[in-house]
């Protein structure tokens, strides 16, 4: 555009000049001619910034308007101000654009637009976590060539899918559970919102195992205690009283062993609702002396069993949670250790002041797979050995929990046929110089 109207004011301006040039060689300078003249100067100059505001229109934005006077000066300052407004308009635009799109990185959830044809315009770093996609890759790319699951498929072609959500497992993601749900945007343009629930199903899943185990372990001692109980009322009159106090006997261990597995429950149950423990001193000599009375009488000379004191004297936390802790750590290894055996509970320093309580016994020891697993509730390496043993299956989610709101960690080391070792390590903030 600009290389034709430079050809059409050359080609006026020659044939200008030509004309001038014949009227002076004839002698025929008049007041026409004048007229024409400055009719002629007019034409050029409005043709001359026609051309420079065309030149201006294709300069990179934010490039100053020419400069001029009179009307032409209106004109350029009219476009001037309305140049800088729509800089404003499009400077606030991108703003609120990077405004949506920080506000969209922060969510906990994916966030996707689609377009009419459902390729994929934009994703946040959620979106590419869960689906297992890369922005810089597959933006542009239809989603449905990247998740080809049929009922992910079907869900888009789907009329009713407004405001219900789907369930997905995909196999660019394999083992997350994702929960996508599709809405109407903009131009025919669809949002595709994606939540990872996989830690949500893990948790449903062990709510009801947890009500399961809880319902199974009271079952079973619940049934030998009524058996029992109702075996002695029944033949009360024909039975000796020696085997009447047996039966009772039995009943009253099956009933202890609900009233301990329904304390534990409720200790757990305020491990997980209390505030965070108090901060008082400890007196780790006499607490480590009080288990260590009580794992000899549950040992009942079975054992050898001996005491390490070499650590701080004095540790910050709750002395009840502290002492259900250790206590369960050493009446585990009481349990799982056959006669004969040696226990050791030693307290010492740990690393750069911290502290370091430990169990180590010559028991049965643990399998390497199932070390990951022992703090779950109710969970047990061997059932029937278990219960035996008197456990409940819970002392361990116990013992974590309990170190947990101590800031403290349990470490456990164990080989089958050798023994284990459980530990309670403490940061140096709660040992008392």
């Amino acid at each position: 555009m600009n290389a034709a109207f430079a050809e059409l004011l050359a080609a006026i301006v020659l044939t200008a000049l030509a004309a001038l040039a014949g009227w002076f060689a004839a002698g025929e300078i008049g007041a026409e001619v004048m007229t024409l003249s400055a009719v002629t100067f007019f034409f050029l100059r409005q043709l001359w910034m026609v051309l420079r505001l065309i030149h201006w229109a294709g300069c990179p934005l934010g490039t100053p308007t020419p400069s001029a006077s009179g009307a032409w000066g209106a004109v350029f300052d009219a476009l001037h101000r309305r140049g800088r407004l729509a800089s404003a308009e499009r400077e606030q635009a991108t703003q609120e654009l990077d405004r949506f799109r920080r506000a969209a990185e922060a969510l906990p959830d994916g966030v996707m637009i689609l377009d009419g044809h459902r390729a994929i315009e934009w994703m946040n770093l959620q979106a590419e976590v869960c689906l297992g996609l890369k922005g810089s890759v597959d933006t542009g790319s239809r989603i449905t060539h990247l998740l080809r699951e049929p009922e992910f498929l079907d869900y888009l072609d789907s009329p009713d899918h407004r405001g219900v959500p789907l369930q997905l497992h995909t196999q660019r993601n394999p083992g997350r559970s994702l929960q996508l749900q599709a809405a109407p945007f903009a131009a025919g343009r669809t949002l595709l919102l994606v939540r990872d629930v996989t830690q949500l199903q893990k948790l449903a899943t062990m709510r009801r195992d947890f009500v399961a185990n809880v319902s199974h372990e009271l079952k079973t001692p619940l049934t030998v205690t009524l058996g029992f109980v109702e075996t002695a009322l029944d033949a009360l009159d024909d039975t000796p009283p020696q085997e009447i106090a047996q039966y009772l006997q039995t009943a009253v261990e099956q009933a202890r062993r609900m009233q301990q597995l329904i304390d534990d429950l409720l200790t757990l149950s305020s491990l997980e609702t209390d505030s965070p423990p108090l901060e008082e001193p400890i007196d780790v000599t006499a607490l480590l002396t009080d288990i260590w009375q009580e794992v000899q009488a549950l040992s009942a000379g079975h054992h050898h069993i001996s005491l390490e004191n070499q650590g701080p004297r004095r540790l910050l936390g709750s002395a009840r949670e502290l002492r259900s802790a250790f206590a369960n750590l050493a009446g585990n290894a009481v349990r799982y250790t056959p006669d004969g055996g040696e226990i050791v509970l030693r307290w010492n320093v740990e690393g750069t002041a911290g502290g370091r309580f430990s169990v180590r016994d010559s028991g049965i020891g643990i399998a390497r797979e199932h070390l990951s697993r022992l703090t779950e509730r109710f969970y047990r390496v061997d059932r029937g050995r278990s219960r035996e043993a008197g456990g409940t299956g819970l002392g361990l989610a116990i013992v974590k929990h309990v170190l947990e709101r101590h800031q403290a960690a349990l470490q456990i080391e164990s080989e089958p046929g050798r023994g284990s070792v459980f530990s309670a390590v403490f940061p140096p903030h709660r040992i008392q110089p």
